[in-house]
């Protein structure tokens, strides 16, 4: 007989929040800075400048700020399954029976939740109690060079959007053309991401264009009074 094997959206939870997050973040504050810097009036090398600059910043900030965070996780993790490897280490028995309270509690009779408990222990001890009373797999390890790259690279991606579109509008109509592109670009990732996740593809693409022309219109009116006053 065939194993059944089911397929569920939430264990696309971890890489789709940190895409969906880069790739919003890169696009929206960077265009939002192009946006700032164009409606002051600046040619388009500063648009430009502006918009490299942000892109630059924006993904080291977003590598750092992930590695670190990702880091402090890992260390919580290592921390904890070192005290769980020493108490494994000192009372095994009392360690057993920890582990099948825990399938006990979960619905198992006691007899059986004891020969699991008891075979899982003659195996992978600290995999078993990591998994099932720390919550710690092998999978959801925290891995803070891989979660700082995958940050660092949606960013940068997201941010390259308003970036080309400055390059390439015609002169005179870039703040048109970026504010239009950038919104298609939020509404289309935010559909994509919620039905990816298994939400309405409008309440997606509407929350996300809702931030976006809030952002993008305060630096606009920034950059217009600097540009004013300047």
């Amino acid at each position: 007989m065939r194993p059944h094997r089911e397929w569920h959206r939430v264990d696309r939870t971890g890489w789709l929040r940190a895409a969906v997050l880069g790739a919003n973040d890169g696009i929206l504050s960077t265009a939002s800075l192009v946006v700032g810097v164009t409606a002051s009036g600046a040619d388009r090398s500063a648009i430009l400048v502006a918009g490299l600059a942000g892109l630059v910043a924006g993904a080291f900030s977003m590598a750092a700020g992930e590695y670190v965070s990702v880091s402090s996780q890992a260390d919580l993790e290592q921390a904890d399954l070192a005290r769980e490897r020493a108490e494994l280490a000192e009372d095994p028995v009392a360690e057993e029976a920890e582990l099948a309270a825990i399938y006990q509690a979960r619905g198992l009779s006691q007899d059986t939740a004891r020969r699991v408990a008891h075979e899982l222990m003659q195996g992978d001890a600290l995999a078993a109690h990591a998994r099932e009373e720390l919550g710690i797999t092998d999978d959801g390890a925290a891995r803070p060079v891989q979660a700082a790259l995958a940050s660092a690279a949606s960013f940068a991606v997201g941010a390259a959007v308003p970036l080309l579109l400055a390059i390439v509008a015609p002169h005179g109509s870039e703040l048109g053309l970026i504010v239009a592109g950038v919104m298609l670009c939020l509404a289309v990732l935010g559909a994509v991401s919620a039905a990816a996740g298994g939400a309405g593809k409008w309440r997606g693409a509407g929350r996300v264009l809702i931030w976006g022309a809030l952002a993008m219109a305060a630096t606009a009116a920034i950059g217009h009074l600097a540009g004013a006053a300047i």
